[in-house]
């Protein structure tokens, strides 16, 4: 498929493919998504675990991180939204997430609705519903921690706040 998107010999990308594999390990990246409207956040209930986190997952390769997170929320909650602000960037590693084996970034989106619709459960998932900050059902703390809620309400409030970041 690359080659022909790319006008480039099989052999070629395979080799590309290839070394770059065995290269450096680098971290994958998470891309999580935060729609607030009347001062409630959207969860997903995930299908896996039983447990409520922001919308979202790991980055697909060819889509920008905007888009993954569109296209996570979509597929997860079942609405169509655009990606206003990037509030955040974390590595996983920290700040109160539980160990993991895995290395990757989490990055934080604002994100507004467009249109209406309700919302409806995906693939990976049970559940879509918006909940007030201070009624936050049991989190899926592998994927979000309450920081990750309290940080996103703060920059929603605040168009004028720097993002954070580790």
């Amino acid at each position: 498929m690359l080659a022909t998107l790319g006008n480039v010999p099989v052999e070629r990308i395979e080799g590309l493919v290839s070394d770059f594999a065995r290269g450096y390990a680098t971290p994958k990246v998470d891309v999580r998504g935060a729609v607030i409207e009347d001062d409630s956040i959207l969860l997903v209930r995930e299908r896996s675990d039983g447990l409520w986190t922001l919308p979202g997952g790991f980055a697909d390769v060819g889509l920008s991180p905007a888009r993954n997170v569109e296209k996570e929320i979509l597929e997860e909650a079942g609405l169509q939204v655009a990606a206003r602000r990037l509030y955040g960037v974390r590595h996983k590693a920290g700040l109160g997430y539980p160990p993991d084996v895995r290395d990757f970034y989490k990055m934080f989106f604002l994100c507004d609705r467009n249109g209406y619709g309700d919302t409806r459960p995906g693939a990976e998932t049970v559940e879509a519903r918006f909940f007030a900050i201070d009624d936050l059902p049991p989190l899926s703390r592998a994927r979000t921690i309450e920081s990750d809620i309290a940080a996103a309400f703060a920059f929603s409030a605040d168009a004028a706040r720097p993002a954070f970041f580790d």
